[in-house]
C-alpha cells in the first residue's frame, strides 16, 4: 500500500489507542476508555470514535492491532482477550464499510515487531524476535524479512508453552513477580531502584528465567536481535546481567554470541506497530 497517511489503532481489554501517522512520523495519538462489557457492535462504535479523531481524508489505510486470534484472509478476529462478546467479529469488514479505506488486522504482538522492523532497533535486520513481557508473554517473529503469523495468526505463543509447573510466561513475564514473590513488578522496581537487596536478587533470579524464554526462542527462530517491550523490559537494568546466563551453553555458540539483546525505545510503540501493518503490502 503506497501511503503517506495511515492510522493506527492498539486495542486493549480497557482502552483503545489511535494515531496518524503521516510520512512516516506520529503526528496526533489519542486514548479512550472502552467498556469491555458491552456488545460487539456497542465496543466497535467506541473504537470507531476514536478513530474518527484522528481520520483526515488523505488516510490511505487502517491497521490495528488486537489481543487475539483471527483469520487473517477474512480480517475475522476470533476470543478477544478481555472483551467477552468479541468472540467472532468481522472487524476489517467493519473497518472498511465504515471508514471506505482498506484495513489490515493483526496479533498485538506481531504488530509489536512490526513496529520495530519499520521504526525501531530492527530497521535493516531479516530475522526478529519481538519479545511483549507485561502481564503475559507474546512474541512477533520476522523471519527472512517477513511476518511470521501462522495459519490462525498464533506464531510465536512461547508463552504458553508447558515449562516446569505451569507454562513460559507465569515465570517469564510480569506473573512470575506475584505469583512467587507476591508482590507486583511496578512495586518491586521501586524497591530495585531504592537498592533493596532483596528486590535485585528478585530480578536477576528473573533474568534468568526470561533467559530461559530467550533461549527457547533461539532454538526455533534463530533471530539476529531480541527486542524486548512491556511494562516489564522498563526495568532491565535490573535484570539484563543474568538475561544470557541460559545461554553460555547453547548448543550453536556463534549464535549466542552473536545475538543482540536489546529494549524498545519507542514511544507509541503499539500505534505504530498498528500502522506498520498497512506498510507491509502484503497483510
Amino acid at each position: 500500500m503506497n501511503s503517506n497517511s495511515v492510522i493506527g489503532v492498539d486495542l486493549g481489554g480497557t482502552n483503545v489507542r489511535a494515531g496518524l501517522l503521516r510520512e512516516g512520523k506520529l503526528e496526533k495519538a489519542y486514548c479512550r476508555r472502552i467498556n469491555p462489557q458491552g456488545t460487539q457492535r456497542e465496543v466497535f462504535e467506541e473504537i470507531a470514535a476514536l478513530i474518527d479523531s484522528v481520520f483526515s481524508p488523505e488516510v490511505r489505510g487502517i491497521g490495528v492491532g488486537v489481543p487475539s486470534v483471527m483469520d487473517l484472509k477474512k480480517g475475522i478476529i476470533y476470543d478477544t482477550l478481555y472483551i467477552p462478546s468479541w468472540t467472532e467479529v468481522p472487524l476489517q469488514d467493519w473497518l472498511q464499510e465504515r471508514f471506505q479505506v482498506p484495513a489490515r488486522i493483526n496479533n498485538d504482538a506481531n504488530c509489536f515487531v512490526l513496529g520495530e522492523k519499520h521504526f525501531g532497533k530492527a530497521r535493516g535486520l531479516a530475522n526478529v524476535a519481538g519479545m511483549v513481557v507485561g502481564t503475559g508473554l507474546g512474541t512477533g517473529i520476522i523471519m527472512n524479512g517477513q511476518l511470521c503469523c501462522g495459519s490462525h495468526c498464533g506464531a510465536g505463543e512461547f508463552g504458553v508453552i508447558p515449562f516446569r509447573e505451569g507454562i513460559l510466561e507465569n515465570y517469564a513475564s510480569g506473573q512470575y513477580f506475584q505469583r512467587f514473590h507476591q508482590v507486583p513488578g511496578e512495586e518491586l522496581a521501586g524497591q530495585a531502584r531504592a537498592g533493596d537487596r532483596e528486590a535485585l536478587r528478585i530480578f536477576r533470579e528473573f533474568g534468568t528465567l526470561l533467559g530461559e524464554a530467550i533461549r527457547i526462542v533461539m532454538y526455533a527462530v534463530d533471530p539476529e536481535i531480541v527486542v524486548l517491550g512491556g511494562s516489564v523490559s522498563r526495568s532491565f537494568e535490573f535484570f539484563r546481567e543474568t538475561l544470557r546466563e541460559p545461554l553460555r551453553d547453547f548448543i550453536y555458540s556463534r549464535a549466542a554470541r552473536d545475538l543482540r539483546i536489546e529494549v524498545s525505545d519507542l514511544e507509541h510503540s503499539a500505534i505504530l506497530g498498528a500502522a506498520a501493518l498497512c506498510l507491509e503490502g502484503s497483510l
